[in-house]
C-alpha cells in the first residue's frame, strides 16, 4: 500500500542561507527584507484559508487559490501540462468523502452509503500522478469549477458511464452551491435525459443517453430485446438536435459495443456483432466504436461549431466482473490494486487507443477552433475494482441472509467514489483552457 503523500499546496524558493554570524551583529536589510516577505507570503494563505470557508470566500476566493496552488507544485511544474494518465492510488484518508449521495439524487443503485455497504475505505484514495509527470492532481473546487464555465452549459453524452460522471459532477457542485433540477425523465429510473441548474454561476448541466452516440433502436431502448440495431451515419437524435447548446461536451462511450449488434450506413448492412444467426459478416465492435467516435467529434468539432467550445472524450472505463454477473462476490475487492497487481486489458488499450488517435486527427483537421481535449480515465479506473457498488446496487442486500444469486454492479462507480476523480481531471482540462495553455 503506498504511504499517504499530502498534496503539497504552495511551494517557495527556500530564502538564502544566513552568513555566519560573527558575534552579535543585526541582521542586515536584505535578511529583514526576507523575512516580513515570508511572513507575508504566510499571512496571504492563511486569509485565503479561512475566507474559502465562507459562502462569499469560496465564490471570490476559492478559484484565485485554485490558480495559485494548482499552478505551483513541485517547483513550479505548471499542473495545468501535467499528464494524469499513468499513475497510482495513494492512501488519503477522507478524500472522497465529499458529499451525501442521497442529498444530490444520485441513482439508487450507486448510492452505496445509503445501501449499506459497511465498509469506507473506498473514499479514502486519490490519484496521484507518475512521477514522470512532474505534478500533482489538485483537489476537485466548485467555485473554480463553476467560474471556469460561467454562463455555460456543460453536456454528458453517451452510455451510463457518461451519466454516472454528469451525476458525480453534479454532486460535487451541489456540495457547496444550490442547484435546481431543471428536468428529468417521468420515470426517474430511466434517467435517459437529465438538466440541472447552478444558478450563482448561470451554469447548466445536462446528461444524455446515447449508448452508441449513433441513433440505435432494439436493447439499448428496450431491454426483453437480444440487440440493438445501430446507424452509424446518423447520431442520436436528442444529443445531436441540442449539439449547438453546448460549450463542454464530455463525451463517454464504449460498453455498448461489446454486446450483440447489428450496424448500418442507412440501409446498407455494415456487418454485425456476437450475431451469426443473422448471417452477416461479423466486423467486431472496434471498427464501429471508431466510427461513433469519429463521426460525433466531427458533429461538435466542425466548420461553424459554436465559439470557445471544448469538446472532451473520454477513454474508456473498464469493469471488474471477476466471476458471473450473478455471483455476490464478482467484485468484492476493498483496496486499489497496486502498482503491478494489474495491467490495462487488451481491448480497453486498444479503445484508448481510438480515443487518442480520433481526437488527434480531428484536432489537426480543426485547426484550433474547437478545444479537444482527452480524459484519459483507463488507467485510473481499472486500478479501482473496490469502487464499484458490486451487491450494494441494491438496499441491504444481505438483510435476510446471503443469497445464493443477486445481481452485482462492478462496471459503475459508487458515489461518491473514484469517479469523482474523473471530474478533478475535468477541471484541469478547462483551467488549461482559460489559461490558453
Amino acid at each position: 500500500m503506498g504511504a499517504y503523500q499530502p498534496p503539497h499546496q504552495c511551494s517557495q524558493k527556500p530564502l538564502p542561507s544566513p552568513s555566519p554570524s560573527h558575534g552579535s551583529v543585526s541582521p542586515g536589510p536584505r535578511a529583514v527584507f526576507a523575512w516580513l516577505a515570508l511572513l507575508s507570503a504566510v499571512l496571504c494563505l492563511a486569509i485565503l484559508h479561512l475566507l474559502r470557508g465562507s459562502q462569499l470566500g469560496r465564490a471570490v476566493v476559492s478559484p484565485l487559490f485554485q490558480y495559485i496552488t494548482s499552478s505551483t507544485y513541485n517547483h513550479g511544474v505548471s499542473a495545468y501540462s501535467c499528464d494524469y494518465s499513468e499513475g497510482q492510488w495513494v492512501w488519503s484518508p477522507g478524500h472522497a468523502r465529499r458529499y451525501n449521495g442521497t442529498e444530490c439524487n444520485v441513482k439508487d443503485s450507486e448510492n452505496c452509503v445509503r445501501n449499506g455497504r459497511p465498509d469506507s475505505g473506498y473514499l479514502d484514495w486519490r490519484w496521484q500522478p507518475s512521477a514522470a509527470a512532474g505534478c500533482q492532481l489538485p483537489d476537485f473546487d466548485a467555485a473554480a469549477f463553476l467560474a471556469a464555465v460561467r454562463g455555460k452549459h456543460v453536456a454528458f453524452v453517451g452510455d451510463s458511464m457518461a451519466r454516472n460522471q454528469a451525476e458525480s459532477l453534479v454532486c460535487l457542485l451541489a456540495a457547496s452551491f444550490p442547484y435546481s433540477m431543471v428536468y428529468r425523465d417521468q420515470d426517474p429510473g430511466t434517467r435517459l435525459f437529465w438538466r440541472w441548474a447552478f444558478p450563482s454561476h448561470n451554469v447548466t448541466v445536462s446528461s444524455y443517453w446515447a449508448p452508441f452516440l449513433a441513433r440505435a433502436t432494439g436493447r439499448s431502448e428496450n431491454y426483453s430485446m437480444t440487440y440493438s440495431t445501430v446507424y452509424l451515419n446518423e447520431l442520436a437524435d436528442r444529443w445531436s438536435a441540442d449539439a449547438e447548446s453546448m460549450d463542454v461536451a464530455v463525451v463517454s462511450t464504449g460498453h455498448w459495443f461489446w454486446r450483440p449488434n447489428i450496424y448500418y450506413n442507412g440501409s446498407e448492412v455494415l456487418g454485425t456483432h456476437l450475431l451469426s444467426g443473422l448471417n452477416h459478416t461479423e466486423i467486431g465492435f472496434l471498427s464501429p466504436y471508431r466510427e461513433a467516435i469519429r463521426t460525433s467529434v466531427k458533429r461538435l468539432a466542425g466548420s461553424g461549431s459554436r465559439t470557445g467550445r471544448v469538446v472532451v472524450v473520454s477513454t474508456f472505463s473498464p469493469s471488474h466482473f471477476e466471476k458471473a454477473w450473478d455471483d455476490p462476490t464478482t467484485c468484492a475487492r476493498k483496496t486499489p490494486y497496486m502498482e503491478g497487481e494489474t495491467e490495462v486489458g487488451v481491448i480497453p488499450a486498444e479503445l484508448r487507443s481510438i480515443v487518442r488517435e480520433e481526437t488527434a486527427a480531428a484536432a489537426t483537421r480543426n485547426g484550433g477552433a474547437t478545444r479537444i481535449e482527452v480524459l484519459d480515465v483507463t488507467k485510473l479506473a481499472t486500478m479501482r475494482p473496490d469502487g464499484h457498488p458490486g451487491v450494494y446496487m441494491h438496499r441491504d442486500p444481505f438483510a435476510r441472509g446471503v443469497p445464493e444469486r443477486l445481481q452485482s454492479d462492478c462496471l459503475h462507480f459508487c458515489l461518491p467514489g473514484p469517479v469523482d476523480t474523473f471530474n478533478e481531471i475535468l477541471l484541469q482540462l478547462l483551467n488549461k483552457r482559460r489559461l490558453g495553455k
